[in-house]
């Protein structure tokens, strides 16, 4: 494993990038990274630091951050660029004049336009990171073909999903979470909707999602719902999903089809963009369950609670509810149950 530095140098809202269209034969060809590079013999990560901006920049770093490590793996490049330990800097405050860098090109890019070069898709997790001055991390990259393929922050595994085509069909790619959400990409997810006939229709069980939920925290919404993950498949996930949020055991054969929902929307949580384009597969289940029996799962479930489906619908009307249910998908369940007729 190599030992490299790489360094983000700020100013103004401004990060100094380089664009590697030098060389011929580079991992980075046509890429947009920080400074930095590899170790010396005998150099701490700060000498390297040190040793790399002033070389590429002619900068001296007066202020930084030592972020975290980042461990790169690809299938493609030299040995030594295959595998590497970078070390991550933030550096704020600095001292001379910007020279020529024999790298590359170096540009100062607004941080919000960071998007729109072409970056290494793993960098846009660490660059978050960094931005929000997350505590010291260590990330792992795994590339295949240049496609970022795992991730593991601090040890943990994030998620990622299969994009898909407008006709909800697996294109080959997959990404991690936090980015689909944030590009708006097609990915999968399993809705299930808990219902129990009534005397006067049917009553629809809500969840109301935690506090600490990445999006719509506090918000009623479907019964029971997760992303279908990289690999996995709908029906699967469903089942998978009841049993974690609810600890429901249901079978694949208890669950009712209603059909296939897209649904959009954007927002912003915590400060972050996001934008949501999920093709669903939607599940009805309607076997016993009694709330007092229910194991839910804290992080994801605040509560839930049984409510009339019409009175539900003109809650949403209303605005009576604070939810994030897609008003179309609730329809789609009300005509799978009978008691929706528009």
């Amino acid at each position: 494993m190599g030992l490299t530095t790489l360094c983000y140098i700020e100013k103004d809202g401004k990060y100094l990038m380089l664009h590697r269209i030098v060389k011929k034969h580079d991992i980075n060809k046509d890429k947009w990274i920080g400074v930095g590079g590899h170790f010396e013999h005998g150099e701490s990560p700060e000498d390297c630091m040190f040793r790399e901006v002033r070389e590429e920049t002619g900068l001296t770093p007066l202020e930084f951050r030592f972020c975290g490590v980042v461990t790169f793996l690809s299938d493609m490049g030299t040995e030594k660029e295959a595998s590497e330990y970078m070390f991550l800097y933030h550096i704020t405050d600095y001292k001379g004049t910007i020279k020529e860098c024999d790298e590359g090109v170096l540009e100062w890019i607004f941080k919000e336009d960071l998007l729109k070069l072409e970056l290494w898709e793993g960098d846009r997790l660490f660059l978050r990171y960094m931005d929000e001055r997350a505590p010291f991390f260590s990330l792992k990259l795994a590339y295949v073909k240049g496609n970022l393929m795992s991730a593991v922050l601090d040890g943990k595994e994030l998620e990622f999903f299969d994009l898909l085509d407008e006709n909800g069909e697996k294109t080959g790619r997959i990404k991690e979470r936090s980015l689909v959400h944030e590009d708006g990409d097609a990915h999968a997810t399993a809705h299930i909707w808990v219902v129990r006939k009534t005397e006067n229709g049917y009553d629809v069980l809500l969840q109301k999602r935690s506090a600490n939920k990445d999006s719509f925290p506090g918000c009623y919404d479907i019964s029971s719902a997760g992303h279908v993950a990289a690999g996995d498949e709908y029906l699967k996930t469903a089942v998978r999903e009841m049993q974690e949020e609810l600890g429901i055991a249901a079978k694949e054969k208890d669950l009712g089809y209603a059909g296939i929902h897209r649904g959009k929307i954007t927002g912003c949580f915590y400060g972050r963009k996001f934008q949501n384009y999920e093709i669903s597969a939607v599940y009805v289940y309607d076997k016993p369950v009694e709330i007092s029996e229910l194991t839910l799962q804290e992080e994801e479930v605040e509560e839930v609670i049984w409510m009339d489906y019409t009175l539900c619908l003109e809650k949403m009307k209303n605005g009576e509810i604070k939810h994030c249910i897609f008003q179309d998908e609730y329809e789609m369940l009300g005509r799978y149950l009978g008691v929706f007729s528009f």
